[in-house]
């Protein structure tokens, strides 16, 4: 079978830096970042950390009551995310509506609001009723999906992934996949997340999160730094429409990047302790699917989280293949752990600093832990950078890894 090229057409963005490319370009330019005290958490015993990254609430597009009833939060960002994608790829109706046209879009678990507001009110009464026939359909793990599915009028298949932090990035590898097989021609792919206490605390239980800079989030998250505590959760979506290079160049479409390989494996030393040699794998099976050497690659968007044991793995296995030669940085000092959106709107950070010849910074790395690899470590300003191949890696608990890799067209 021959292999189709498959391109990126569109992008759209919510997220604590902006909720448009333009927006989260500029931020990622100067330094500015969406991490906040949140002081409702005080409200909850024995929840040490108290900072997070919100979205704003200008991301939750106005939908008519007869279409929002099945949405949560989580599916808001992703319909917002999603609309401004496909707007900018200038697809149609009656291509949204081909059975050629998919979807593949994750999250962590749904929306844990509404999975609250159910637990709190079956449990608080004992009784089933008064509960919304629609609640389920708000919190089910695939109901940014479906939910896209049922508002854009989609027919083509619908792939949905519920993989914690790799959510957003296997998403669109299994779309690149889809598309590059033959099977279909375009796909609307990503993921999303929305903040909630439980997020919090799920990390805070494991000591994960960011706790010694409660009152000073300019300061915190830290990845790769000797002085970092933890992980700031954060919430947002990002969606890219991905097409077969042929079809979009017959249609006159503005071409983004292209998607020129995916790696995914599996492989930990625990359920959340990773292996240094699966994310090393990992990272190589991106490049093989690629047809790329390790040199070709201009920057590494690294995972990065701030915890311990993550981030030594993760810049250990970046080292073994890369060496210090390749610019690394993690943008999650600029809008915290978005978990299922974070691959999604990580690959669009990748694809603006490309467009814009720049790289990030990790905005609050100052001092490498020794411990971590010996890498060329993006720290201060912004570096002018002329990037024709870039890679995305995430990871989650489980051992599950992937690794993006993008190209100028």
């Amino acid at each position: 079978m021959t292999r189709r090229r498959v391109v990126i057409t569109g992008v759209g963005i919510a997220s604590p830096i902006g909720n448009s490319m333009a927006s989260v370009t500029d931020a990622l330019r100067h330094g500015a970042h969406g991490i906040r005290v949140m002081p409702e958490w005080d409200a909850y015993g024995h929840l040490a950390t108290r900072l997070g990254a919100p979205a704003s609430d200008e991301a939750l597009r106005a939908v008519p009551a007869r279409k929002s009833r099945t949405m949560g939060r989580v599916s808001l960002l992703a319909l917002h995310a999603t609309l401004e994608a496909i707007e900018r790829a200038g697809l149609t109706q009656e291509e949204l509506q081909s059975q050629r046209c998919g979807i593949a879009y994750g999250s962590t678990h749904g929306s844990s609001a509404e999975t609250e507001a159910f637990c709190r009110r079956l449990f608080g009464t004992q009784s089933f009723a008064g509960i919304p026939a629609s609640t389920y359909l708000r919190f089910m793990s695939h109901t940014c999906a479906s939910n896209l599915a049922v508002h854009l009028g989609t027919r083509g298949r619908i792939l949905t992934t519920c993989s914690a932090c790799v959510s957003g990035s296997q998403a669109i590898g299994l779309a690149y996949e889809t598309i590059r097989h033959g099977l279909q021609d375009v796909m609307i792919a990503g993921g999303a997340e929305e903040l909630h206490v439980c997020h919090a605390g799920v990390f805070d239980i494991m000591f994960a999160t960011s706790r010694h800079y409660n009152d000073q989030p300019d300061a915190a998250p830290r990845p790769f730094d000797a002085d970092r505590d933890g992980l700031v959760v954060g919430e947002g979506a990002g969606t890219v429409v991905l097409e077969d290079l042929d079809r979009a160049r017959a249609r006159g479409a503005s071409i983004l990047a292209e998607v020129l390989g995916f790696g995914t494996n599996s492989g930990c030393e625990g359920v959340t302790t990773p292996s240094v040699d699966a994310t090393e794998a990992a990272i190589r099976l991106a490049l093989e699917d690629a047809g790329l050497p390790p040199e070709a690659i201009d920057y590494v968007n690294a995972h990065g989280t701030a915890t311990e044991s993550g981030d030594i793995a993760e810049s250990q296995a970046t080292a073994r293949v890369f060496g210090s030669t390749v610019p690394v940085s993690s943008t999650k000092g600029h809008v915290g752990h978005t978990l299922g959106a974070s691959g999604s709107i990580e690959t669009i950070f990748c694809l603006a600093m490309m467009q814009h010849r720049f790289v990030a910074p990790t905005r609050t790395l100052v001092r490498v832990d020794p411990r971590c690899g010996e890498l060329d470590y993006v720290i201060g300003e912004p570096r002018r950078a002329e990037l024709t191949h870039v890679m995305n890696n995430n990871f989650a608990f489980g051992g599950i890894h992937t690794s993006l890799v993008f190209g100028a067209v």
